[in-house]
């Protein structure tokens, strides 16, 4: 392993011997990284925390610190982090609580700017990009491929789906339904995230039949039981999309702080 002499590394901690450690970083006896992972100097990785391979911590990150929470009575809770995910400076990944899952989860091939906080509990899919500052509150659930624009604060138990987006500045207290673009302090809709769909290899077909979906949630003046009815509709129509409105429609079922509209 490469680690600097000033690191102070736990007997026992679980280090593979690809690992690399950089100066004064302080990794605690429960911790365990994984292979060809890289951690940056002056980085703090504690608690009951498991990081994959390839992953890419930068400076003074810190990992695995108890929940703020003032509930929290040092309980064994865990942060799980995945795969070739990159880190960047001063980021806050805090354990989860006994109150929900008991773990905070980051996915895979995550790309996560400086200064971004994951409260306890928040289960971040694969495939994102956080710009800087965006803050997560306890309990946030994000999907894969979701994009979040530098300093957005999204609100507790709130729910983000697949490759949906959010302009910089956004302030999330509502659901936000997959493959939508959102922005604005109040939060408002403004269409598909069609860009990021075209790079994700999605077809005209689909990507029309999702902006179709989109209007008849938030431009047709249904309400939101007429608007999951004629989702559905639309769901058996389509050849190409079926899939993915479905999954928008199913997202709506589960809305539980009420679904930005």
């Amino acid at each position: 392993m490469a680690i600097h002499p000033t690191a102070i590394i736990d007997p026992h901690a679980e280090l593979d011997s690809s690992v690399e450690v950089g100066a004064y970083s302080i990794i605690g006896p429960d911790v365990r990284i994984g292979a060809r992972t890289r951690i940056g100097p002056h980085v703090v990785i504690e608690g009951h925390t498991t990081i994959g391979e390839d992953n890419h911590i930068f400076q003074f990150a810190s990992l695995g610190g108890v929940p703020q929470d003032k509930k929290y009575a040092g309980e064994l809770t865990k942060l799980e982090i995945g795969d070739r995910n990159t880190i960047r400076e001063f980021c806050t990944f805090n354990l989860g609580t006994v109150q929900d899952e008991g773990v905070t989860r980051l996915g895979n091939d995550n790309w996560i700017m400086a200064y971004v906080h994951l409260a306890h509990d928040c289960q971040v899919g694969s495939h994102t990009i956080f710009a800087n500052s965006a803050q997560l509150a306890g309990h946030v659930h994000i999907g894969d491929w979701v994009i979040l624009g530098g300093f957005t604060l999204i609100h507790q138990f709130c729910r983000v789906g697949d490759h949906a987006m959010t302009g910089f500045g956004s302030h999330i207290s509502q659901d936000i339904a997959p493959f939508l673009m959102v922005s604005g302090t109040p939060t408002s809709t403004y269409g598909i995230n069609s860009v990021g769909l075209k790079r994700r290899g999605f077809t005209t077909e689909q990507i029309a039949d999702i902006r179709k979906a989109y209007k008849t949630v938030y431009r047709s003046g249904l309400s939101l039981e007429e608007a999951k009815s004629r989702l559905l509709e639309e769901a058996a129509a389509s050849q190409e999309a079926a899939d993915y409105i479905r999954q928008m429609h199913t997202f709506i079922e589960g809305a539980q702080r009420g679904l930005l509209r």
